[in-house]
C-alpha cells in the first residue's frame, strides 16, 4: 500500500481532483482518505497500481508519494469517513452479541468467564477494525 498526497484544485467554477487507476471492472483503485488544514488531500493505492497519466493540469505538479507521521496517522484517522465507518462497523459487530447494557453488567461483574468470553469477541471484532484500517494504510 502506499500513500499518496495532492493539492485538491478549486476555483468558483470548477474543482479538480487526483484520477484513480481502474479495476477489471472500472472501479476505482485506491481510496481518498482526508483532507488535512496543511491542505493536501491523501489518498492510499494499492502496491502495484499506477495513476493514470492524464492527471488534471491544476494539480498534476503536486502529486507525491510520502511516508506519513505518527501525527499525519492520527490526524488522518481522526478526518477520515473510511476510518468513521471502520470504526461504526466495530461498534455493530460488538452490539450484534452485546448490548450497551451487558457490557455494563459484565464490566461490574469482571472477572469472570462472561466476561472473558466477552472480552474476546470484543477483541475480534476490534482486530478486524485495524486489519481494514491497515488495509488503507494507516
Amino acid at each position: 500500500m502506499q500513500i499518496l498526497r495532492y493539492r485538491r484544485y478549486a476555483d468558483a467554477l470548477v474543482t479538480r481532483s487526483l484520477r484513480l487507476p481502474s479495476g477489471p471492472s472500472h472501479e476505482p483503485l485506491g481510496t481518498e482518505l482526508a483532507t488535512l488544514d496543511d491542505g493536501y488531500t491523501y489518498v492510499s493505492l494499492p502496491d502495484g497500481a499506477a495513476l493514470p497519466q492524464d492527471q488534471p493540469a491544476e494539480i498534476a505538479g503536486s502529486v507525491e508519494a510520502v511516508t506519513l507521521s505518527a501525527d499525519q496517522v492520527a490526524a488522518i484517522k481522526a478526518a477520515s469517513p473510511h476510518v468513521q465507518l471502520i470504526r461504526a462497523r466495530v461498534r455493530e459487530r460488538i452490539a450484534s452479541r452485546y448490548r450497551i447494557e451487558d457490557e455494563i453488567k459484565l464490566l461490574r461483574t469482571a472477572p469472570s468467564p462472561e466476561a472473558a468470553a466477552y472480552n474476546a469477541w470484543a477483541e475480534e471484532c476490534r482486530a478486524w477494525g485495524r486489519e481494514q484500517k491497515a488495509a488503507l494504510g494507516l
